[in-house]
């Protein structure tokens, strides 16, 4: 078994740490756009309303860690991933099937996001931060839970969308 210097580990972690805390912060901005434009998928609105409270817990849970840690979250990084959050939600806002393009890249993100967690449990065992490892482990559970909803409800969000389409009904969002 290969050891590890405790000071990379604690490194590694930390700097995963922030980094998740400022990919919790582009999320709360995704689907604060999503929901703004999300008018005939009101079970999607529903889900992304419940990850939003999820999310906003993860970010308090990511805190903890740091604050347990002696450390701080990345202003820059939150300020710069919540920007491209806000971005990428204006981007598909414009595209005739936006929440298709949204709910494929809703899949991906909460993918993204789940394998960030399971990085950082990783981390924590390894480095024996493992008062972590339960916080890390509530939001992994909750990031492929979304991310399990969101692969069960594509194909009837898809035929929602164009069955809209069809009847000539306003389906982008």
């Amino acid at each position: 078994m290969t050891t590890h210097p405790d000071d990379v580990l604690r490194s590694v972690f930390v700097t995963g740490l922030k980094n998740v805390h400022g990919v919790e912060h582009q999320a709360l901005a995704l689907i604060d756009r999503q929901l703004d434009h999300l008018t005939h998928y009101a079970e999607v609105a529903d889900m992304l309303r419940k990850h939003r409270v999820e999310t906003e817990q993860q970010i308090a849970r990511v805190e903890e860690i740091l604050d347990g840690l002696g450390e701080s979250q990345s202003w820059l990084k939150d300020a710069a991933l919540t920007v491209s959050g806000n971005l990428a939600a204006i981007a598909h806002v414009f595209a005739p099937d936006e929440i298709l393009k949204n709910s494929f890249a809703n899949f991906a993100f909460e993918n993204f996001e789940a394998a960030s967690y399971t990085s950082l449990i990783a981390l924590a065992d390894a480095g024996s931060f493992t008062s972590a490892v339960p916080l890390l482990r509530t939001s992994l559970t909750e990031e492929q839970a979304m991310a399990a909803w969101l692969d069960s409800n594509t194909a009837a969000i898809t035929l929602q969308y164009v069955a809209r389409r069809a009847a000539g009904e306003t389906a982008s969002h």
